[in-house]
């Protein structure tokens, strides 16, 4: 019997010919990620164990991104423990503010993480990672404590679904629609501790920014991780950040799947998911919802080719009088290339605030909060009941191009629908 790439990765990382699903595995573990609120739990924990020194200074990465720069004397504490414990193990990755990123765009950006490694991280949109051909997953503070000390955690190997898209896009759609159109189709819960693989012919024209952002929203269906096969642009985007050796594993023929599903793309259109759940998926198109902000950013859509989308819909707009629009590059290099690309001009004739590198108000923590009875659309990753900030506002999920141009229409709306 044939194994999937996830399958393959695990039994690789356990030191076996062979796993198979429900089994119980120890795995080595290639990088051990946390940020600003979930390490300072894991070091806590690894200071009260009575642990000594970590497993490899060099697979340890810290990244202070949620609520950079410090917004207040708590968040600061918590970045302390980060920096004071990065200078005692001699953690060669931490990331604070000026070099951070949003974590799960700044490790593929450079490329800490890549095809066939095993990958944990203390945060559960780690699985982004798959979209490199890696299998990654989040876990909990407690565990990522014991993976710096020893280098290993346990899993139990997921069934695999597979879900394969054929055919052309339709403009204006991405890798988020496909991915809000698959947790429409199948529920938050559809992939409850499975691997999601994702393969077509759309998918092998897809940029790889719309493979990581497609990735990262596994776990928003209950996903153990999203995967993807390496391709030519996966080695040539991997290659040009690093020259780490990988190991490229392709799915077999004959692997077994719990479900496989087919979508046609060409039905496919631009969608937003209505509060308060990413499966409640709509149109955007004639949509006409009221909204009072616009979020453009995120570890789901904050790369450059989001923001060259979004500033393609703003060139020569502005944003409706009554819209904040809140611009958050994901990472330094994608701020820098973005202000030498012209884009910042675009946005700030737009009047939108520019942020540095932040997860801010993605989780209700800054630079864009929500008070009660207010509406935003963002290109973040979760919608869920005060997610943005008071419990009584409400989070419409979209792509980039959606999103400015509902800016600039001041309701949610399909891009053609603006002059």
């Amino acid at each position: 019997m044939g194994m999937t790439i996830t399958e393959k990765i695990l039994a690789a990382h356990a030191g076996k010919k062979t796993v198979s699903p429900g089994e119980l595995i120890e795995a080595k573990l290639d990088l051990v990620l946390g940020n600003d609120i979930t390490a300072p739990i894991a070091i806590k924990e690894f200071r009260e164990l009575g642990l000594k020194k970590v497993f490899d200074k060099k697979k340890i990465v810290l990244v202070a991104d949620h609520f950079t720069p410090n917004k207040d004397i708590q968040s600061a504490e918590q970045v302390k423990l980060l920096r004071d414990f990065s200078r005692e193990f001699g953690i060669i990755h931490f990331y604070d503010t000026g070099r951070v990123g949003v974590e799960h765009a700044l490790l593929p950006e450079l490329g800490l993480v890549g095809p066939g490694m095993c990958v944990i991280g203390a945060d559960s949109h780690t699985c982004t990672y798959g979209a490199l051909g890696a299998f990654s997953t989040g876990v909990g503070s407690t565990d990522m404590a014991a993976a710096m000390a020893t280098g290993k955690t346990w899993f139990k190997v997921p069934e695999s679904m597979k879900f394969i898209f054929n055919g052309k896009l339709n403009q204006y759609v991405t890798g988020k629609d496909l991915i809000l159109h698959t947790i429409g189709d199948i529920g938050v819960d559809g992939a409850l501790y499975k691997a999601m693989e994702f393969t077509g012919s759309t998918i092998s024209g897809l940029s790889i920014e719309g493979r990581l952002t497609m990735a990262n929203m596994a776990i928003e269906a209950g996903g153990k991780n999203g995967i993807f096969k390496t391709d030519k642009k996966t080695i040539q985007y991997s290659s040009e950040r690093s020259n780490k050796n990988y190991k490229v594993y392709e799915s077999d023929k004959d692997a077994v799947y719990a479900e496989i599903r087919e979508y046609d793309t060409t039905k496919i259109e631009p969608l937003v998911a209505f509060p308060h759940l990413p499966e409640k998926t709509k149109p955007a198109r004639g949509s006409g919802v009221k909204i009072d902000q616009v979020v453009i950013g995120s570890c789901t859509n904050g790369r450059i080719e989001d923001l060259r989308l979004a500033a393609k819909i703003l060139k020569g707009k502005k944003a409706h009088k009554d819209i904040r629009l809140i611009v958050i590059p994901a990472t330094q290099a994608v701020y820098a290339q973005a202000m030498k690309e012209g884009l910042f001009d675009i946005f700030l004739r737009a009047e939108a605030a520019i942020s540095t590198p932040t997860c801010g108000p993605c989780l209700g923590g800054h630079m864009g909060i929500l008070a009660k009875g207010e509406r935003c659309v963002a290109t973040t990753n979760r919608n869920f009941v005060g997610r943005m900030g008071h419990p009584g506002s409400e989070v419409y999920l979209a792509n980039p191009a959606v999103a400015a141009a509902s800016a600039v229409a001041g309701k949610i709306v399909h891009p053609d629908e603006i002059k």
